[in-house]
C-alpha cells in the first residue's frame, strides 16, 4: 500500500506530497500523517518554506464522504488548518485538477495557492446538503469578496484557475510544471521576506460591504432554494464572515454543519451521490468491456426532441449528422438550435466563438445515406412502433458494421424495435428527457439481445455529453414514466371527487416538487396525451373536453389553468365548472379531499410500481429509481427520490393505506406488490430488494 503522506526536499524548501487514490479524499489515513508532517516541518529550522502538492490525477477533491455522520477521529481537518496557519514560513498550495471542498479549504489554510491553468476550484458541500465545515464559508469571502463568494459556494460550482486568479483566490497560474514552479515561488516569497499573513487575517475585502445589497443578492439566491435547507445555511455562513470576528464565524459554520449533517435532507443528497455512482455499475459490463469509438453522431429527427439531443451531442464535442425529411423541417430545425444558443450567448452562459464553434459541428441532410459514416445514430421520431421500425429498417441497410443503433423511445418495446434489423446486439434505448440539451437522465435500456460493449458505450457516450445514465429493462414506459403512468391514475378522480387542480398542485409543490402534475401537463402540452390515448383508444373524462376545445395548456395560453401573463397559472372557473358537470353526470358526490389523501393516492402507487419495477428486474437497484425520479421528473432531491422517501415514510404504513385504497376502489393500482408486502412484515429495506423479491 501506498504512503499517504511523503515529504521530500528541494534545498530549503520542503515539499509535501498528499496520495489517496483515486481523488486524495481527506480521510484519517491521510489526515494523521499529514498533520505529523506539519508538525515537524514547521518546526524544522532548514526548511524555509513548505510546498503541498498531490500525487495523481487531482488535488485533494474532498472530504471522505463515508466518515459523515460518524464519530470524529482526530486530527479533523479544521485541526490540520489550523495548524497550517500556525507556521510562520511561507505555505504554498500546488493545485492541479481539482480542489474541491475539503480541498479548498485546505489550500485556503496556505497563505498562498498556485494552479496549473485548467484546475478547479469550489465548495460544492451545497450538493450534498450541507455547507463546508472547515472555514470554507469564512476564509473564501476574505479572499474573494462576500458577493463573488456567495454565488460560488451556494451553486456549488467550481471555478476555473483564471477566474480564481483573477478574483485573488490564487497567485500563479501555470501551463506546466506545477510542483518546480511552485517551488520557485515558494524562494520568491522566503527572498521577499515576511511577515506571511494566513487568510484569517485578510479581511479587506469584506470591510465596507454594502449588506442591503448582499442580503438582496442573498434573498434572491434562497428563492431558488425551493425548500431545501443547505443553500440558505451558506448564505448565513457567509454573512456571518462579514458581520462576526473570525472565530466567531468559524464556530456558527461549524455548528450548521453538525446541524445539516445530521439532518434528513442531507442524508438524501448524500444517498443521491453514492446512488449516481452505483448507477454506472452494471451488470455484464465489468472494466474489461470496452466501449466502442465515437467520432460522429447521426440523428434523425430536428424537432424538440432531435434538435436537443444533437445540441447535447455537440455540447459533449461530438460532431452531429442531422436528418430531416424535407429541407423545410432541417431548416426550421437547424434555425432553432441557432436561437437556443443564441440565447445562452444573451445569458453570458456561453461566447459568441463557442456558439460558432458548437454550430460548425452540426451538417443537416435529408438523405439517410449520410448517416452511412456514423458511430451512433439516434432517432427521435414519432412515438409509433411502425414509424420507428421502419426507420431502423433503413438504418439496417445503410448504417456502417458496428455502428450502435439507438432508439428514444419513450414506452415502446425495443426488443421489437431491434428486430427490425439483422443486428439486434447494435440496437439500445437511448431515452433523453425534454429539453434534451437541458434535461440530465438518461435512461438507457436494455434489449435482451444488446451487446455489452454497446452499452459500454452507451454509458461513456452519456458521460461524454454530461447526462446521469441508468440502465433499465424493457417493459412499457420503462422506470420513469411507466411509474409516472401509475402516479397519474388518479389525477382526474381526484378532481372529480372534490379537488381542484389547484389544490392538487399546490400538495406538490408544498411537497418540493418544482411543479404539481395540472401545471406540468399544462406546460407538456395536453394534445401529446390526448393523441396518445386515441391511439391507445382509451378516452379521459376531464382532459379530453379540455383538448376538444382546444386547451392545450400553455402553448394556447387555456389548459387546466388560464395563462393570461405568459406561463403564469391562474385558475379558471370554466374549468372548475366542467369537473363539477362531469362529477354529477357520473354520480359523483363531491367533497373535501385533504392533503394526505392526495399523497397516498398518487405516490403510494408510484412506490408500489417501483417495487413491481424491481420484482421484474426492469430496475437494478431502488437507488436507480431514485436517480431517474431526482433527475428526469423534478422529485425533491432533499427527499432522496421516491423509494428512500418510502423508506422513511415507512413501508408498512404506505402497504396499509394502499390496502384501504384497494378496498375501497378495487383499483389494481393501488392492490400492493409482493415485495411490497414482504417488506413490511419484515422490516427490510429495499437495498434487499432482489434477495427479498426471490
Amino acid at each position: 500500500m501506498n504512503q499517504p503522506v511523503t515529504v521530500s526536499r528541494d534545498a530549503d524548501i520542503a515539499v509535501i506530497t498528499l496520495d489517496n487514490p483515486p481523488v486524495n479524499a481527506l480521510s484519517h489515513r491521510l489526515r494523521a500523517p499529514l498533520m505529523e508532517a506539519l508538525e515537524k516541518l514547521g518546526d524544522d529550522a532548514s526548511v524555509s518554506a513548505i510546498v503541498l502538492t498531490c500525487a495523481g490525477r487531482t488535488f485533494v477533491a474532498g472530504a471522505d464522504i463515508t466518515e459523515f455522520g460518524k464519530p470524529m477521529q482526530h486530527p479533523i481537518l479544521g485541526e490540520i488548518i489550523a495548524a497550517l496557519e500556525k507556521i510562520a514560513k511561507p505555505t504554498v498550495a500546488a493545485i492541479h485538477g481539482t480542489a474541491l471542498g475539503g480541498g479548498l479549504e485546505l489550500a485556503l489554510g496556505c497563505h498562498f495557492r498556485v494552479a496549473l491553468r485548467d484546475a478547479k476550484l469550489g465548495l460544492p458541500e451545497v450538493k450534498l446538503g450541507l455547507l463546508p465545515g472547515a472555514g470554507g464559508t469564512v476564509r473564501l469571502p476574505y479572499l474573494l469578496g462576500p458577493q463573488k463568494a456567495l454565488k460560488v459556494i451556494v451553486s456549488g460550482t467550481p471555478v476555473d484557475a483564471a477566474t480564481a486568479l483573477e478574483g485573488g483566490l490564487v497567485e500563479a497560474v501555470y501551463d506546466r510544471d506545477l510542483v518546480a514552479n511552485a517551488i520557485a515561488f515558494a524562494r520568491e516569497r522566503v527572498a521577499a521576506g515576511g511577515p506571511f499573513r494566513p487568510v484569517r487575517d485578510r479581511r479587506e475585502k469584506i470591510e465596507n460591504t454594502d449588506l442591503a445589497r448582499f442580503d438582496t443578492e442573498a434573498s434572491e439566491l434562497a428563492k431558488k432554494a425551493r425548500g431545501l435547507e443547505a443553500p440558505i445555511a451558506c448564505a448565513q455562513a457567509v454573512r456571518n464572515a462579514i458581520t462576526l470576528p473570525f472565530d466567531e464565524a468559524l464556530a456558527a459554520e461549524r455548528e450548521a454543519f453538525m446541524r445539516l449533517v445530521s439532518g434528513e435532507q442531507s442524508r438524501a443528497q448524500r444517498h443521491l451521490f453514492f446512488a449516481e455512482r452505483e448507477a454506472a455499475k452494471v451488470d455484464g459490463v465489468g472494466k474489461d468491456i470496452k466501449a466502442r469509438e465515437i467520432r460522429r453522431a447521426g440523428i434523425i429527427g430536428a424537432g424538440t426532441m432531435g434538435g436537443g439531443i444533437a445540441m447535447s451531442f455537440v455540447n459533449g464535442g461530438i460532431p452531429v449528422t442531422l436528418l430531416e425529411m424535407s429541407r423545410e423541417a432541417l431548416d426550421r430545425g437547424l434555425a432553432t438550435i441557432d436561437k437556443n444558443y443564441s440565447i445562452s450567448v444573451s445569458r453570458g452562459s456561453l461566447s459568441e466563438d463557442a456558439k460558432s464553434q458548437r454550430m460548425a459541428l452540426f451538417t443537416g441532410t435529408t438523405d439517410y445515406a449520410d448517416l452511412a459514416g456514423c458511430d451512433i445514430i439516434v432517432e427521435a421520431v414519432f412515438e409509433e412502433m411502425s414509424v420507428k421500425k421502419d426507420v431502423f429498417g433503413k438504418l439496417d441497410k445503410i448504417a456502417r458494421p458496428g455502428a450502435v443503433l439507438a432508439t428514444n423511445t419513450s414506452y415502446l418495446d425495443v426488443d421489437e424495435i431491434a428486430a427490425a434489423t439483422s443486428r439486434p446486439q447494435d440496437v439500445v434505448g437511448m431515452h433523453f428527457f425534454s429539453p434534451a440539451n437541458v434535461m440530465k437522465l438518461l435512461e438507457i435500456v436494455r434489449g435482451k439481445h444488446t451487446a455489452p460493449d454497446v452499452l459500454a458505450t452507451a454509458l461513456a457516450v452519456a458521460k461524454r455529453i454530461g447526462k446521469v445514465p441508468v440502465v433499465v429493462g424493457v417493459c412499457h414506459g420503462f422506470v420513469g414514466n411507466r411509474m409516472l403512468a401509475a402516479r397519474s391514475e388518479e389525477a382526474e378522480s381526484l378532481l372529480l371527487e372534490g379537488a381542484s387542480p389547484a389544490e392538487v398542485d399546490k400538495v406538490f409543490t408544498d411537497f418540493g416538487w418544482p411543479m404539481g402534475p395540472f401545471q406540468m401537463g399544462d406546460l407538456a402540452g395536453l394534445d401529446i396525451g390526448w393523441r396518445n390515448r386515441k391511439s391507445l383508444g382509451k378516452k379521459a373524462i376531464i382532459a379530453d373536453p379540455l383538448c376538444e376545445q382546444g386547451r392545450f395548456g400553455q402553448k394556447t395560453g387555456k389548459g387546466y389553468y388560464l395563462y393570461e401573463n405568459g406561463r403564469t397559472p391562474k385558475s379558471d372557473p370554466e374549468v372548475l365548472k366542467l369537473i363539477e358537470e362531469k362529477a354529477r353526470e357520473h354520480g359523483i358526490e363531491r367533497r373535501t379531499i385533504l392533503s394526505q389523501e392526495i399523497i397516498e393516492r398518487s405516490l403510494y402507487p408510484m412506490i408500489n410500481e417501483g417495487a413491481r419495477i424491481l420484482e421484474e428486474g426492469i430496475a437494478a437497484r431502488a437507488s436507480d429509481i431514485d436517480i431517474v425520479w431526482v433527475n428526469g421528473y423534478g422529485f425533491p432531491i432533499g427527499k432522496g427520490g421516491p423509494m428512500f422517501w418510502a423508506e422513511k415514510e415507512g413501508i408498512a404504513k404506505i402497504v396499509e393505506r394502499l390496502d384501504h385504497w384497494h378496498s375501497r376502489t378495487g383499483k389494481a393500482v393501488f392492490g400492493p406488490a409482493p415485495l411490497l408486502r414482504k417488506l413490511a412484515a419484515s422490516g427490510g429495506s429495499f437495498a434487499d430488494a432482489r434477495e427479498a423479491a426471490a
